[in-house]
């Protein structure tokens, strides 16, 4: 299906995709802690019939150099977007602290009707990397609403790698050891799933190495179920942190961070996804 792109520069860089003759469903595309741009992703979308909008989060013009204390209005205003483009149906797709991002959205705006968490987590956590006053230290939330930071869980900074060396380094183990040690933070910062309208399909790999997806993503389908509402989670075994779907080239590798899993496992992952995917958002 033939696609129609235009590039956004205000109030935030980036991409808007669309078919030719528009349509009813939208979906905002958000990336991890990279905060970059989804363009392909949107592109997939768009091929596929639906507006999609994918927005920088962090490094653009007025943005903060990390994901630190990001008002969650950044993507209501997104959802106005969508809606003045035609859509109707509104979907979130959010790849780990791009996931974060969707579902407090949807707890805080009835408008999602459903988010599509990527390796999500199951708790709102620190900033990755420094705000707009340059400050990495001392942890700060990632996210505000309505001007207040939200509840969160820092990171034990006792942590240290498995392995030693100046190779990619998994960094599961610093947040499995930072739940033991802020035990008592865990509650107050649980993202309330519960309350969100939205359906929720969730993808998660077992062999994530950056953080526990898969068991995240279990706590939000059993917070979802305590509350009479449902959750789909789709999983893989051996698929780590980044899936690829249908389309999608494979993720590149980081000099800095094992993500698990393995090419192979990760875009089977993405493929067994990408219906369940394509029949929530239409």
């Amino acid at each position: 299906m033939a696609a129609v792109e235009h590039e956004l520069t205000h109030p935030w860089e980036g991409i808007l995709a669309a078919p030719a003759h528009g349509s009813d469903v939208g979906v905002l595309v958000l990336a991890g802690s990279s905060g970059r741009v989804e363009r392909d992703r949107a592109r997939i979308l768009a091929r596929h019939g639906m507006t999609a909008l994918s927005i920088r989060l962090v490094g653009g013009p007025g943005q903060p150099p990390g994901i630190c204390e990001i008002p969650l209005e950044t993507f209501t205003a997104a959802i106005d977007l969508l809606e003045a483009s035609g859509a109707r149906r509104i979907g979130i797709m959010g790849a780990y602290k791009g996931a974060e991002a969707a579902l407090l959205t949807a707890v805080q705006d009835p408008r999602v009707d459903v988010v599509i968490a990527l390796s999500p987590t199951s708790r709102v956590w620190c900033n990755v990397g420094p705000g707009s006053d340059g400050k990495q230290h001392p942890y700060r939330s990632s996210w505000t609403w309505r001007g207040r930071p939200l509840p969160f869980v820092p990171l034990d900074d006792s942590w240290t790698p498995a392995t030693q060396g100046s190779g990619p380094v998994a960094i599961r183990g610093w947040y499995e050891l930072s739940e033991r040690s802020f035990a008592h933070l865990l509650r107050p910062a649980d993202i309330p799933v519960d309350k969100a309208r939205a359906d929720l399909l969730l993808v998660a790999g077992g062999d994530d190495a950056m953080w526990p997806s898969l068991r995240f993503a279990e706590q939000l389908a059993e917070r979802r179920r305590s509350a009479g509402a449902t959750a789909h989670l789709i999983t893989r075994h051996d698929a780590g942190h980044r899936q690829r779907f249908p389309g999608e080239r494979p993720a590149p590798d980081s000099p800095r961070f094992q993500h698990g899993g393995t090419p192979q496992a990760d875009a089977l992952l993405g493929e067994a996804a990408w219906p369940h995917i394509l029949g929530k958002l239409t």
